[in-house]
């Protein structure tokens, strides 16, 4: 029982947004069997954003999954001073990519529905992003994840390089 209350508490620092709900229905002998696919992002808004996937006969029950599943597949995104991303960088996963550009101050966040719900919750206030390739909405979101998972700060790169900030 406190292992639940800990586990709520904990969740209550992350907001979260459906970003689709699907129904799928399976045909068979019987007639038709109607359970719900739930696809939910999970963000805290300071650099910490995951997607998860919930599928159950209910859809309360699969929205419940999808977060448990987007908090297993956190990740932190790095920012820079502006509240962008340090530097352009295209994000990929299946037939889907996503390129995430640098924006200045006051540019807010130029993203379409499924992309834009993952970098509000992950927390940049000044981000363009254009969807290329497919427009599947669970592609798009996990490769806007990807693609910011994939992003380094300057000092990771210098320390790649062997050199200073400054240098770069």
């Amino acid at each position: 029982m406190n292992r639940s209350k800990d586990n709520n508490a904990e969740n209550s620092e992350f907001d979260d947004k459906v970003v689709t709900i699907k129904r799928v229905v399976k045909v068979v002998k019987g007639g038709r069997n109607m359970r719900f696919s739930a696809l939910v992002v999970v963000g805290d808004r300071k650099g910490r954003v995951g997607a998860g996937l919930g599928k159950a006969a209910e859809i309360p029950e699969a929205i419940r999954k999808g977060k448990e599943d987007a908090m297993k597949n956190m990740i932190t995104v790095p920012f820079d001073e502006k509240g962008s991303i340090p530097h352009d960088f295209v994000g990929k996963f299946g037939s889907a990519e996503v390129l995430l550009m640098k924006a200045p101050e006051g540019t807010g966040i130029i993203a379409g529905g499924p992309a834009r719900n993952v970098l509000d919750l992950a927390g940049f206030k000044n981000i363009k992003t254009k969807s290329l390739g497919s427009n599947n909405k669970q592609n798009v979101v996990l490769a806007t994840i990807n693609g910011l998972a994939h992003i380094k700060t300057p000092e990771e790169v210098a320390k790649l390089r062997g050199i200073s900030v400054d240098k770069l």
